[in-house]
This record gives C-alpha cells, sequence and structure tokens, in this order.
C-alpha cells in the first residue's frame, strides 16, 4: 500500500504534519509514539512470561484407587 511513496509524497506528508499540528508538537507526538510503542513490546513479553509452563504428561498407570461398588454411580430413584 505504501511501497510506492517517493521523496516528493514523504516531503508533502511532512508539510501537511507541520501545518497541522505545528513545529513544538511533532516531537511531543512522536514521543508519546515511541513510548507506546516501547509499552506495547513490554507487555507483550510480560504476557509471554506469565503463560504456564509445558507440563509433562502423566502416567497411563492411575495412582488412584478406584471407589468402593465397582466405581458406577448410584442412580437416584425417579
Amino acid at each position: 500500500m505504501f511501497a510506492n511513496l517517493g521523496f516528493t509524497e514523504i516531503l508533502i506528508l511532512l508539510l501537511v504534519l507541520l501545518l497541522v499540528f505545528g513545529a513544538r508538537r511533532i516531537p511531543e507526538i512522536g514521543a508519546s509514539i515511541g513510548q507506546g510503542i516501547k509499552e506495547f513490546k513490554r507487555s507483550l513479553k510480560d504476557a509471554g512470561e506469565d503463560e504456564p509452563r509445558a507440563v509433562p504428561p502423566a502416567s497411563t498407570a492411575s495412582t488412584i484407587p478406584p471407589p468402593p461398588g465397582g466405581g458406577e454411580p448410584k442412580r437416584l430413584s425417579q
């Protein structure tokens, strides 16, 4: 989409930004965008560290004895 921007198009965009925001606001806007990107990257890094680690699968042999009475649930009278 923006691959065909030449020098003149970029210069025109910068001129429009200068006219719209003024010379004093452009560095503030750039700094706030930079802080936002930094915070976004930090939150992605923190979210990746908070994910639970993979737990190895349990062995197939059950260590819990079956319930008394054959393991079938008792049915309630209807």
